[in-house]
Formats: structure tokens, sequence, C-alpha cells
């Protein structure tokens, strides 16, 4: 089973439960919010009818009686109080003989301002139902109207307002979620950058001890011809480019052209020596040359890496297959396949990130770099393209060729 740093595990186990935590606790804020304007919207919305329904009967009382301060305090305090809820009052043809609170423009011509009002009507027909005002003469209806209304733009205001306040609080919130996540991509580029050049200056001492006691040796007749001195200088070698490897971490690579296919049998040739006789890799290619941009440094440590972990998940025994093609829109795939026990999909997502490893003694930084290399410094992309329990694991690493002009 795949098993993360305690102290990494921790800080992510952590960080996702507080992301949880602010991430429920705005949801609730956003809930409450809607909750309130809905309750406050719904109030108003009340009072507006009652205040409507008033001016509605106001106006009944107005044409049914004849006391003339009666009138005078019905058209002060009822009437003239509606300042707010638009309304158009029609007669029983459908022409509007009275209107309050729609604006019209003052330079409109009396047709144009006839047809706004008109179009207002079609919309207050479809917010609401109309209010009956009926005179009366001897308490025999002579005349018969409607009032039609439609909400105030406090209402209308107030209804969209959380709406408004939730968008702005998204916006604000994947703002500060941007400038986190580079924030703390940055903070871990540093640190993977700060490892890696002191790993480079901790090796480049025994090295070059190394390298000291094998010319010594090699100044002894006895010793200067003998095989285990020329497989101790492969190997010193092979520590001053993973010392390399370490020194270009963080910097700019130098890329140069090269045939992948050529750089892939090579890398795998050293690897061949170098891991269980019971590994068999084979190398198919479609198409050769293939010339890509690459460090060939760098690219290398991600096959090695990459077909290293193959074996470990084969326990030393199985195939490794390396299939190069080089596909449309400029673009070179590098499948390496193996026979191993395969990825879960819940480890699928998390295999590239920090402290992931399968191994009792890994850091679990492998595959992070790897990644970096690919996609940072050789703008390409890699990701598992199948995987499947006790079957294997296929990854696929994408390359702008170099003909794409993208390299």
């Amino acid at each position: 089973m795949a098993r993360r740093q305690n102290d990494g595990n921790f800080w992510f186990e952590s960080n996702k439960f507080i992301r949880w935590v602010i991430l429920l606790v705005a949801a609730g804020i956003s809930l409450a919010t809607i909750i309130y304007t809905n309750i406050l919207s719904r109030k108003l919305k009340e009072r507006e009818t009652e205040s409507i329904e008033l001016f509605a009967k106001a106006l009944e009382f107005v044409n049914n009686t004849e006391n003339a301060e009666n009138l005078q305090f019905v058209y002060n305090e009822i009437i003239g109080a509606n300042s707010s809820v638009p309304c158009i009052v029609v007669d029983s043809a459908g022409n509007a003989i009275m209107h309050r609170n729609i604006d019209l423009p003052e330079s409109a011509s009396a047709e144009r301002k006839n047809e706004l009002i008109m179009a207002e009507l079609e919309d207050m027909k479809e917010e609401h139902d109309p209010i009956i005002i009926q005179a009366r003469l001897d308490n025999t209806v002579y005349n018969t109207w409607e009032l039609y209304y439609n909400n105030s733009s406090l209402f209308n205001q107030l209804k969209y307002y959380p709406y408004v306040q939730l968008s702005i609080l998204l916006m604000f919130g994947f703002l500060v979620y941007v400038a986190f996540s580079y924030s703390k991509k940055a903070q871990q580029n540093k640190l993977w950058v700060g490892l890696a050049k002191e790993t480079a200056h901790q090796l480049g001492t025994p090295i070059s001890s190394l390298i000291a006691w094998v010319e010594y040796f090699k100044a002894v007749p006895e010793f200067r011809n003998n095989d285990y001195i020329k497989e101790v200088e492969k190997d010193i070698e092979r520590l001053e480019l993973i010392t390399e490897r370490f020194s270009s971490i963080g910097s700019t690579p130098a890329l140069t052209e090269v045939n992948l296919v050529d750089h892939v049998r090579s890398t795998i040739a050293y690897l061949q020596t170098r891991i269980s006789k019971k590994v068999n890799i084979e190398i198919e290619t479609v198409v050769d040359p293939t010339m890509v941009s690459l460090n060939p440094s760098l690219f290398a440590w991600v096959i090695e890496n990459i077909c290293k972990n193959a074996v470990d998940a084969m326990n030393g025994q199985g195939d490794i297959k390396l299939k190069i093609i080089k596909a449309n829109e400029g673009k070179v795939f590098l499948d390496i396949s193996d026979t191993g026990k395969g990825i879960s999909k819940s480890q699928v997502k998390t295999i590239f990130e920090p402290g992931f490893t399968t191994k009792k003694r890994g850091w679990g930084l492998g595959l992070t770099l790897v990644k970096r290399i690919v996609e940072s410094y050789h703008k390409g992309k890699i990701y598992i393209k199948r995987t499947e329990i006790d079957m294997g694991t296929t990854f696929r690493i994408i390359l702008p060729s170099v003909n794409s002009g993208q390299a």
C-alpha cells in the first residue's frame, strides 16, 4: 500500500480539513444570506401588495364619494403616498387611464409614451393578477376598471442582492485561492530547488575524494588495468551525472536537438546492466529518427526513475515496454508500460504529489521531480494513460517535436 511521510501526511490532512471548514463556513454564510434576504423580500412583497390594494380601494372610494375633505385626505395620504410601486389603471376597453411610478422619457412623444406604458402593462399582466375597481351609483356598478402593478425597484434589488453578493464573494474567493496556490507552488519550488542544490553540494566532496583515490590506484602498476578500477570509474561518472542533474534543478536547463529513439536506447542500455536480470526491457519505435529538444541528462533521469519504479512494482521480475510514437500536431508520445501490480484509482490522483511513495524508505520526490522536468523544463506533459491492479501501468510522456516549432 502507498505510504506518505508522517509529517507530510499530517500537513496535507490538516490543510485539507481547514479548507473544508472554510468551505462549509462560507456555504453556511451564503445560505443564511439567501434565506434572510428571501424572508425580507417576501415581507416587502406582502407590504407592497397590501399597499397597492389600499391604493385600489382609495381609487374606488374617490369614485364613490363626494365629500371634499375625504377626497383630499385620500389623495394626499393614500394615493399620493404610493411613490414606489409601479401601477397602471385601465378601463373596460383596455386603455390606460392612469399610471404611477413608471419612468417615461420627458422628450418622448405622447404616442411613444403610450407605447412604453402598454409594454409595461404587458409585463404587469404576467407578474400579478389585476385588482378590480368598481364605480357605483346608488349601489349600482356603472363602471369597472382594472389596476395592474409590478414589483418596486427596491424589491427587485433586494431579490437579486444575495446573488450579486455571492458572485462577488466567489470571485474574491477564487482570486484568494489562485494567489494561495501560486504562493504555495512557489514555496514548494523553492524547497525542491534548495534540496536539490544542497544534495549536489553534499555529493561533491565524496565524489572528489573518490576521484582522487581512483587516480592514486591507477598510479600503482598492479591496479592500473584492473577491471574493478574501471567499474569504479564508471560509477564515479554516474555520480557526477547525478550531481549535475541535481544542480540543474531550479536553473534553466540547456536543451539540444536529440534523436529521442537513440537517447532512449542509450539510457536503457545503461539501466539494463544495473537492474534485475529477470526484467526484460523492450523498445518499440514507429518513426525513427524522432527529433526533440531535450536536456539529455535530465530526461534520462525521467526514464530511469519511471523504469526503476516499474522494476520495484514488479518485484524485480517482469516486462517493461517503451513505445515511441510520432503523433499529429507536432507531438511525440513516449509510453512506458510495465507488468507490475498497478495503481489504485485513488493513488492515480496523488501519485505526482510530494511525499507519495510505495517504498518503505522512499522520500516520495521522484515522480514529483519527473513531472517538473517534463512539464516545466521540456514544456511537455506526463500522466498515467492506463493502470489496472495486478495487470500493470502505462505512463505517457508527451513532448513537442522540433518540427512543431513549440520546443
